[in-house]
């Protein structure tokens, strides 16, 4: 359970924060919105922290990261399964976030994504579109497979890890609005049941990547 808190990306994150605000690099900039020398910051290094944190405790116990991201599967066909994925996850999300909002308008509580907003040129979302690729698609990929991986060797199984790490994985994302944790959580739910079904993360790591890519093209071209 240790190992599973630990790479949540939680703990990490609220400790590479602390360490910014200690040399100046503040989370928001003068204007009010999201500063993306912060965000980058904290995703791109906690990317490089939880990566080393799991291979050295995969090790540990015998086993490595390449063979739980890959699997015995072809690395090639499952890429190429998840940039196929990606038109048919962006089209749901969008579909269910019109849906959320025409349901229970109550849910859309923040009218300008944080994200967004800190767009303001296209080098801003060449930026973000980095570090939200690394720092999401790639990194949320590795910290789901391992902990899919902990909860169904100890933990009660990989489908108490699903739900469970699915309502954390929508939590994370609730300052962009609960209408964004609830689409977030079931993207969660998606991606972790591609996983165990392939027995591989390359897909749902090709199809995070290119789901949020998607988003800071249509942040940076048509707004929210």
């Amino acid at each position: 359970m240790a190992e599973v808190t630990l790479a949540s990306g939680f703990p990490t994150q609220l400790a590479i924060g602390a360490l910014l605000l200690i040399v100046g690099v503040r989370p928001w900039s003068s204007a009010g919105t999201l500063s993306l020398a912060y965000l980058a910051s904290v995703l791109l290094i906690d990317t490089a922290v939880i990566g080393m944190f799991v291979a050295v405790t995969l090790r540990r116990r015998g086993d490595s990261l390449r063979r739980l991201l890959t699997g015995t599967r072809a690395a090639p066909r499952e890429a190429l399964l998840g940039a196929a994925m990606i038109p048919l996850v962006f089209g749901g999300a969008i579909a269910l976030m019109g849906l959320l909002r025409a349901v229970w308008p109550a849910l859309h509580n923040v009218p300008v994504n944080p994200f967004e907003a800190a767009i303001r040129t296209p080098v801003d979302a060449a930026v973000l579109g980095i570090a939200a690729v690394i720092g999401g698609g790639v990194k949320e990929e590795i910290q789901r497979a391992f902990i899919l991986h902990r909860f169904r060797q100890h933990l009660g199984g990989a489908r108490v890890g699903l739900v469970l790490y699915s309502l954390t994985f929508g939590m994370g994302h609730v300052m962009q609005g609960w209408d964004v944790g609830i689409l977030t959580a079931l993207l969660g739910v998606a991606w972790g049941i591609v996983f165990l079904w392939r027995r591989s993360a390359v897909a749902s790591i090709v199809s995070h990547c290119g789901f949020n890519a998607a988003q800071i093209i249509q942040f940076a071209v048509f707004g929210s």
